[in-house]
């Protein structure tokens, strides 16, 4: 089968499509067809961490990938005699988190359960590009959000609003009814505006923290400011939340996110499609940090 395989840490150059064996499945997995996957931002870091480094990153569950990919939709082609969830011909969509495999290849095993990463049906009313670019910004959005107490008639301010994480924040802040201020810049202004934000603030305009207006809640969706700049912009009982936190992928927020999808409350904005063999320029440009949204990578067939 075809996959990227990165055989050493660096820049995008270092990723490679090879031929390698098909994989053969154990009792407690699956086998899936890859239909598509994704680059984020955990992609670029991983790539480029020097592998001396992945030695105490073992001991938190995170493995270097010989073949990159966190992210996958595709079809269940096979599945092992233990397994109980699945059976062939299902259309599935998760991540690999955890694994030492990902999902740059044409064939993906994965357990059928497993502590890190999560794999569920995929949700019904979208396109494997756009299911495999899901699960990484939307639990994370989804969680960080949640831990913040989120409630209808909170004022939200989601910095970073036109990525991929800020991109399912907006969104999911206004499913639970918060009043949505979205911080991008002018050129994205009006496909944010039309995942549910009230008001923009152009960051190359306007600095929202020296404004009056305060906020129950401020998430840095990018991880480029702190506490220390959004502390006067928070209500008396405001809470600061950044995506520099831990999150954890749980099978929980993912079957409540494919819920949403298919009742047409959150959608995935997808920027870019490359395929295997453009691997490189598609890492190269989300590497530039100008990507609106999220980037699929097309792998298979349908």
């Amino acid at each position: 089968m075809r996959a990227v395989v990165a055989n050493k840490s660096g820049s995008a150059e270092v990723l490679k499509l090879e031929r390698v064996s098909k994989p053969n499945i154990k009792n407690h997995e699956v086998l899936i067809r890859v239909y598509a996957s994704s680059v984020t931002a955990g992609d670029l870091i991983l790539r480029k961490l020097h592998p001396l480094l992945f030695i105490p990153l073992r001991f938190m569950g995170i493995k270097r990938k010989r073949i990159p990919g966190h992210e996958f939709s595709g079809e269940v082609v096979e599945v092992g005699a233990e397994v109980k969830r699945f059976k062939p011909g299902e259309l599935v969509f998760g991540t690999t988190t955890g694994l030492s495999v990902g999902a740059y290849a044409e064939y993906l095993a994965l357990p059928e359960i497993w502590k890190r990463g999560v794999i569920s049906l995929k949700p019904t009313n979208m396109s494997h590009k756009e299911a495999a670019v899901l699960p990484v910004g939307a639990m994370t959005a989804l969680q960080i959000l949640k831990r913040g107490q989120i409630e209808s008639g909170h004022k939200v301010l989601i910095y970073g609003a036109s990525g991929s994480v800020g991109s399912f924040a907006v969104q999911f802040a206004r499913y639970f009814g918060a009043e949505v201020t979205a911080v991008c810049s002018d050129a994205n202004k009006e496909w944010v505006k039309s995942l549910g934000a009230h008001r923009i603030i152009d960051y190359t305009k306007e600095d929202f923290s020296k404004q009056a207006q305060k906020y129950d809640l401020i998430f840095d969706a990018v991880g480029k400011i702190g506490l220390n700049k959004v502390h006067a912009s928070l209500t008396e009982k405001g809470q600061f939340l950044s995506v520099k936190t831990t999150t954890k992928e749980d099978p929980g927020l993912l079957a409540f996110i494919k819920k949403l999808v298919e009742e047409d409350h959150i959608k995935p904005v997808l920027d870019r499609c490359y395929t295997l063999d453009s691997i490189v320029s598609a890492h190269t440009y989300v590497e530039t940090g100008r990507k609106k949204g999220n980037v699929a990578i097309v792998v298979g067939g349908n």
